[in-house]
């Protein structure tokens, strides 16, 4: 289906035609005065530069062909050249209509294409917190908000697997469990399928090992020499390496899941390290790559750029990778087993420059075309009420699955303390609230933006909360409920004009969802997606407070209403999906 303002467009950029005047200006916008109209245009005074005559004397030629269109229930010119309109009750419910038989609600696939979102990022053998959360969310979000719309998508968690933590896991435990076959260099045999170590104690060996390797230089060149040694093959270390990797996954997996986040692919920097050498050969070969200070680098400043761009350093002076040489291997071999047309990295927004570095070098290099899309979500920081970053009351980092325990222990209380209700349920619904609060939370405010997690105002069942939202869908559900039960089951039905404003200004808002969804995705911010439901969950409210449905007695005029509540509801739990959350049948 047409947007809907498009469709309002489309007969105001006629009549500017038909008028003489050039039909651009006929765009027609969201009234921001919706006390006096529904829909503006104000092209009338653009196009008064360009034509020398009156914005009032265009506004009105063009009144003069819209005045009667079936599809306006109102248009006038307004000084100094305002062209308002209302929408006619019956185009609006034929338009509703059309959106509640339409599998996608009014929206439309777009041509299919093959894109990537790397987010997520954690390392191994440690724990999730706090600092990961919005990667993926927001990540998650944007996923299925492109899958929705009909391309092929690939998360990728890119894992941070390689270097010199492993080293120090492995330098703690060949000192605490020095038997361990893997340290014995003459062991030729199977070494044992299960793992030497729980999540819990490698989640503890890493901050211990980090720690003595800040103080102790011996360690930490110990430590150094193991990293080398596992990434030069050998054999022991490769296969505790591997335990580290199933362990901390296994972990990870069990974690995301609870945060309803998936990953198609579970790569790691450890993928792309064979690919690193031949590709730092060729960057040698072709010239692009230069030395500096002992170091190897490629210059990525341009003539247009207003600020000092450091060039991309490839290799360090000692031989090493970096984490640009990892993602630039990274990118070679998603282009060979991938070919993706656009690829999304949701990362700290104060990875900017090496991002921007990254993805000149590629283009510079021939490791990406130029079609492809490249794009940076740089997101801000997640803080505490006083300002700085996020953490526990004694002050520490705090683990993920901590935040989402209390949050749900704080749900679980609001949920029981008015009425008795089922334990098992209640927990399901604390659980599945307790998300929305955390995810609503965070995907409301622009992605880029710095904000204040309150968990008080977030678990709040009023205002600009997940639960506000997850309140309105349940609440439409119990009146569909209750219809099925004194009229019968719901029969599909068409949505009738509306009878009264707040009936109407519900319609209005059901007809930007595909506008919306859209316009989410192209401009990577799902924070559109929660402004367009608090919006529609507020206009439901409305119109459910000064509409009895229930207990009306025009049986054609109510079932108008089911479907109307139908469609608002399927609406509602779409947007929901894509931002990765669901709601209750209760609460």
């Amino acid at each position: 289906m047409k947007k809907f303002l498009d469709l309002i467009s489309e007969e105001l950029m006629n009549a500017f035609e038909k008028s003489g005047y050039n039909r651009k200006y006929g765009k027609a916008t969201i009234s921001n005065r919706p006390d006096l109209c529904e829909f503006q245009c104000n092209g009338a005074m653009a196009a008064a530069k360009e034509y020398k005559c009156a914005p009032i004397k265009i506004a009105g030629d063009v009144l003069e062909l819209i005045k009667d269109n079936p599809i306006f229930s109102k248009a006038e010119a307004v000084n100094p050249g305002f062209i308002n309109i209302d929408i006619d009750k019956e185009y609006l419910s034929r338009y509703l209509n059309g959106m509640n038989k339409d599998e996608m609600l009014g929206c439309e696939k777009q041509k299919p294409r093959t894109i990537m979102v790397d987010y997520g990022g954690p390392n191994v053998a440690k724990p999730l917190h706090v600092g990961h959360l919005r990667s993926a969310i927001i990540g998650e979000s944007i996923k299925r908000n492109a899958r929705y719309l009909g391309h092929t998508l690939y998360g990728d968690i890119h894992l941070g697997d390689w270097g010199l933590q492993m080293g120090l896991i492995i330098q703690e435990l060949s000192l605490r469990k020095p038997d361990l076959p893997y340290f014995d260099e003459s062991f030729t045999g199977d070494y044992p399928t299960d793992a030497p170590f729980t999540i819990s104690e490698l989640e503890e060996i890493y901050p211990t090992a980090s720690g003595k390797s800040k103080e102790d230089e011996a360690y930490r060149n110990a430590a150094l020499a193991a990293t080398k040694e596992l990434q030069a093959g050998r054999r022991g270390y490769r296969a505790l390496w591997k335990h580290i990797i199933n362990v901390s996954v296994s972990d990870l997996k069990k974690n995301y899941e609870k945060l309803h986040v998936s990953f198609e692919l579970w790569n790691g920097e450890s993928d792309v390290q064979d690919i690193i050498p031949g590709m730092i050969d060729e960057f040698k070969a072709s010239g692009i790559a230069h030395e500096s200070d002992g170091a190897l680098v490629v210059d990525v400043k341009e003539d247009t750029d207003t600020k000092e761009i450091p060039p991309c350093i490839i290799q360090k002076s000692d031989g090493a990778a970096l984490y640009a040489t990892t993602d630039l291997a990274t990118l070679k071999d998603r282009m060979k087993n991938y070919n993706p047309e656009k690829i999304i990295y949701v990362v700290d927004k104060r990875q900017e420059l090496h991002f921007l570095q990254v993805f000149r070098t590629a283009r510079k290099a021939g490791i990406v075309p130029e079609a492809l899309e490249l794009n940076f979500v740089g997101f801000g920081t997640m803080n505490g009420k006083d300002g700085k970053p996020f953490k526990t009351r004694e002050g520490g980092v705090m683990r993920l699955e901590s935040l989402l325990g209390e949050i749900e222990e704080e749900m679980f209380k609001k949920i029981t303390s008015n009425h008795t209700v089922d334990e098992a349920e209640a927990r399901d619904t604390a659980r599945k609230v307790a998300l929305s609060a955390i995810k609503y939370g965070d995907l409301s405010n622009q992605a880029s933006k710095d904000y204040v997690f309150d968990v008080e105002r977030f678990t709040s069942f009023e205002g600009n909360t997940g639960p506000y939202i997850l309140y309105t869908i349940v609440r439409i559900k119990s009146i569909l409920n209750k219809y099925c039960q004194e009229v019968g089951e719901i029969s599909l039905s068409d949505i009738n004009p509306a009878s009264n404003e707040y009936e109407k200004a519900l319609g209005l808002e059901l007809c930007k969802f595909n506008s919306v969804i859209e316009s989410s995705f192209e401009e990577l911010a799902p924070h559109k997606i929660c402004s367009y439901i608090y919006d529609l969950s507020n206009a439901f409210n409305r119109f459910y407070h000064e509409t009895k449905i229930i207990s009306e007695e025009d049986r054609f005029k109510q079932a108008g209403w089911i479907m109307l509540l139908t469609l608002t509801k399927k609406v509602l739990e779409t947007c929901i999906d894509i931002l990765g959350f669901d709601a209750p049948d209760r609460m």
